[in-house]
């Protein structure tokens, strides 16, 4: 169910506050676009400066605007247990199919928190769970030893891997199992997270190329490496150009080149250099987004 290209979804916002039109609007369009699934509320969603009461209408309103056509993967992570169940349950009360749970931010537990966070989210509820494996964010590495303790709850089904480490994923198969879910939290190295054993990404780029990415790792799935090399070819200077600055940012000014919402941020984050616009239109030239 949870498999290829998985947008880690934009919050639109307009004049400050969510633009619940223009969220609709995109999900309607990853799902004409082929996307295999959406994460509403991750990072890439602005998480950190949605207040509560956003986050679950967030969540709410990609369920609704889904419709059970493509799953959709609430975020549900933060460092405070206790809010990270209040977070877990509402995502299972609003429809979503599975929770992103993101490893505990700046406190830095130990392999043994991360079992105790993970265990206690687990058994509040019967959403599956996909861990969020990012130490470059959360500067903590749920290591594939502990990973695979995890993996033997039921509904612990697998991980987004942001740690950059391509042998994560045959670490990962050996501790956790072939069948655990894994995939990739980074766009550039996609490709060789699959040819590994993974089975997607929950990608920042498929904002912005949608149909490109779920035909990328639609190739990668029926074993077309060579298919799968041509588009990583056409999308990897998107790749590099989207993160250039803070990755969401350069999303949303994708969007808005393509008048699909504002490229709107809120602060601490800002809108993007002139200079990082003109690579990522130069970017999305060459994977024939635009002309």
């Amino acid at each position: 169910m949870f498999k290829g290209s998985i947008p880690a979804l934009v919050t639109p916002f307009k004049n400050g506050a969510v633009d619940f039109d223009a969220l609709k609007k995109l999900v309607d369009w990853h799902v004409d676009q082929g996307s295999h699934g959406l994460v509403p509320v991750g990072t890439t969603g602005e998480s950190p400066t949605l207040s509560h009461e956003e986050h679950g209408q967030v969540i709410e309103a990609v369920v609704e605007a889904a419709a059970g056509r493509i799953p959709v993967i609430a975020g549900a992570g933060s460092n405070n247990t206790a809010e990270a169940i209040e977070l877990i349950q509402h995502a299972e009360a609003a429809g979503a199919d599975a929770a992103l749970i993101v490893t505990p931010y700046y406190n830095k537990p130990t392999q043994r928190g991360l079992i105790a966070h993970f265990t206690a989210l687990h058994d509040c509820c019967t959403l599956p769970i996909i861990i969020y494996n990012i130490p470059g964010r959360s500067v903590v590495d749920m290591l594939p030893e502990t990973m695979g303790e995890l993996a033997k709850l039921p509904r612990i089904i697998g991980v987004k891997d942001a740690t950059g480490k391509i042998e994560r994923v045959s670490q990962q198969r050996a501790s956790c199992g072939k069948g655990f879910i894994q995939l990739s939290g980074e766009d550039a190295t996609a490709l060789g997270f699959n040819a590994h054993g993974g089975v997607g990404c929950i990608s920042v780029t498929a904002n912005v190329a949608p149909k490109l990415c779920a035909e990328f790792q639609e190739a990668t799935l029926r074993g077309d490496y060579a298919a799968a090399l041509d588009y990583q070819d056409r999308l990897m200077p998107l790749h590099e150009a989207i993160f250039i600055e803070p990755g969401l940012a350069g999303a949303k000014y994708g969007l808005a080149k393509l008048g699909l919402c504002s490229e709107e941020v809120r602060s601490p984050l800002t809108t993007l250099l002139d200079s990082t616009k003109a690579k990522i239109d130069a970017a999305m030239r060459h994977a024939g987004i635009i002309n």
